[in-house]
């Protein structure tokens, strides 16, 4: 107990789609509490499977607001019984995934808003100027597009919602007991802000409902002071009158702030989605993918691609295959080979992102596509596929692998030092990992700090400098190149066709 009293420090929290999370970091940067929520676990009576609802149609997915109310209550509790001294919280930031609040709230794995996302891109002059203007195409989860569903389902409900917050800013005014504003940086998320002058597009809200703009409020760096704490919580737990709150972002931004992103490096988060994305100093729209304005630096940008398929599709191919195992499935990694003898598979048991594919599909190195692989190859399969997919895309984006290049992993899937080996074979790049997985939380305590050290007049990198570097997990074997640059393009391939089967070759 004593070790939580006494140090001065900053609470960094995740509202994740499966858990909501806390730890606290000092003034040396050390992280001396975590501790977390887990909704499926503690949670019974919301019934989510996954931290979420899955409905008949398949294609919409929403979590109970409530549930995230009720978990932070939870672990404020657990951290007051813990001994847990609030009274030295200097200031707190946190996460949240990407979606919008209502009381059943549509989540990132939501596809259901297909009408709105054409209908929105239609109104600006295309998929691509909506690309050039916010920083991505319409994609279904984005906010945007929901809150246009909302109210052409419901225009009665929107008429009478005074505020439309984010996950990021809707806890974020849990804590001060009052809306909170959404930040630049997830607020990029939403199709709806202009990323180069970071205001929102009036073009997008008219699209997508009336009287937009007040609802959601003025949009704010990511590194602001929006208010200080509640007294409900000054009251309760004791934390000081004084203590700030900076303002939430999304789970992705959070991440490159806990791992410290430097230009040229590649972040791979391996959760429940996977993420991969890096630092830019120019943005560069395409159809693919997505740029958010820098949650650390407001001068630059971030990219990133995400993929829906991840850690779930990794789970349940464990589950199926290795006996619910983890040294099982790593076990199948060791066993076969890199290029797993010319076999590839992509497995997409919900629609992905990118690509927009659903289904498990295998082919053979003569690239006849077969009906299952022995239970040692499909694992392989699994994970050279999902890495060789974020490559292809990466690069399709522009990025290339440099030689300073390094790839720095977080996410539940970064201890398992198997799955990193492949990472790092099939980018030909080293793999490094920070002393937590929980880069989201660490993030947001790092850019509470930051907020303290009043924000845009000081450099993220000087406030962070004491944090621990990352440590490498995993470095290339020799003759990995080689390997995958021919799968690579048989990769690239394959997900053509799968795509033309699916949909019709492209216009």
């Amino acid at each position: 107990m004593a070790e939580h009293t006494g140090r001065r420090c900053c609470l960094g929290w995740d509202f994740s789609t499966q858990q909501v999370k806390v730890v606290a970091v000092d003034a040396e940067l050390n992280v001396f509490y975590e501790d977390s929520v887990h909704f499926d676990r503690d949670l019974l009576e919301f019934g989510t499977q996954g931290g979420v609802h899955v409905h008949e149609d398949g294609l919409t997915v929403t979590s109970p607001v409530l549930m995230w109310v009720q978990a932070l209550d939870i672990i404020l509790e657990k951290m007051k019984a813990s001994g847990f001294d609030f009274s030295q919280v200097l200031a707190l930031s946190g996460a949240g995934q990407a979606c919008f609040s209502i009381s059943d709230c549509p989540v990132w794995m939501d596809s259901s808003t297909t009408a709105q996302c054409r209908q929105l891109e239609a109104t600006v002059g295309g998929a691509q100027a909506l690309s050039c203007l916010t920083g991505s195409r319409a994609y279904e989860r984005f906010t945007g597009n929901q809150i246009a569903k909302l109210y052409q389902q419901n225009p009665e409900a929107y008429s009478h919602t005074e505020r439309i917050s984010l996950v990021s800013s809707f806890a974020a005014s849990l804590f001060l007991g009052s809306h909170s504003p959404i930040d630049y940086s997830d607020g990029s998320g939403m199709n709806l802000l202009r990323i180069q002058d970071k205001i929102w597009s009036q073009a997008c809200l008219g699209a997508c409902a009336p009287h937009l703009e007040e609802k959601l409020g003025l949009p704010v760096p990511s590194c602001s002071v929006v208010g200080a704490i509640s007294s409900y919580f000054v009251q309760r737990y004791g934390f000081p009158p004084g203590c700030k709150v900076v303002a939430f972002t999304g789970d992705n931004p959070a991440s490159l702030a806990g791992m410290r992103l430097e230009e040229g490096d590649i972040a791979v988060s391996l959760g429940t989605s996977d993420t991969l994305f890096l630092w830019l100093q120019e943005p560069t729209p395409t159809l693919e993918g997505h740029i958010f304005c820098n949650p650390v630096d407001p001068q630059h940008y971030m990219a990133l691609l995400c993929f829906k398929n991840g850690s779930l599709m990794r789970e349940k191919i464990r589950d199926e295959l290795a006996s619910s195992s983890w040294s099982e499935f790593s076990k199948a990694l060791q066993s076969t080979e890199m290029g797993n003898s010319g076999n590839l598979g992509f497995y997409f048991d919900v629609m992905e992102i990118t690509p927009e594919i659903i289904g498990r599909h295998r082919f053979s190195a003569e690239n006849h596509e077969v009906s299952a692989f022995p239970w040692d190859v499909e694992i392989r399969a699994l994970i050279e596929g999902q890495f060789m997919a974020k490559k292809i895309h990466a690069e399709g984006l522009g990025y290339r692998v440099m030689p300073k290049t390094k790839i720095l992993a977080t996410g539940g899937a970064s201890h398992n030092r198997d799955i990193l080996q492949v990472l790092a074979d099939v980018f030909g790049t080293p793999v490094y990992v920070t002393d937590t997985a929980n880069s989201a939380c660490v993030g947001s305590a790092y850019r509470a700090f930051h907020g303290l050290a009043a924000g845009t007049d000081v450099p993220f990198s000087e406030v962070v400098k004491l944090a621990p570097n990352p440590r490498l997990a995993a470095a290339p074997t020799p003759g990995a190149s080689q390997v995958y640059e021919a799968l690579l393009q048989r990769y690239a391939m394959l997900e053509q066709r799968i795509l033309t089967q699916t949909r019709g070759p492209p216009e």
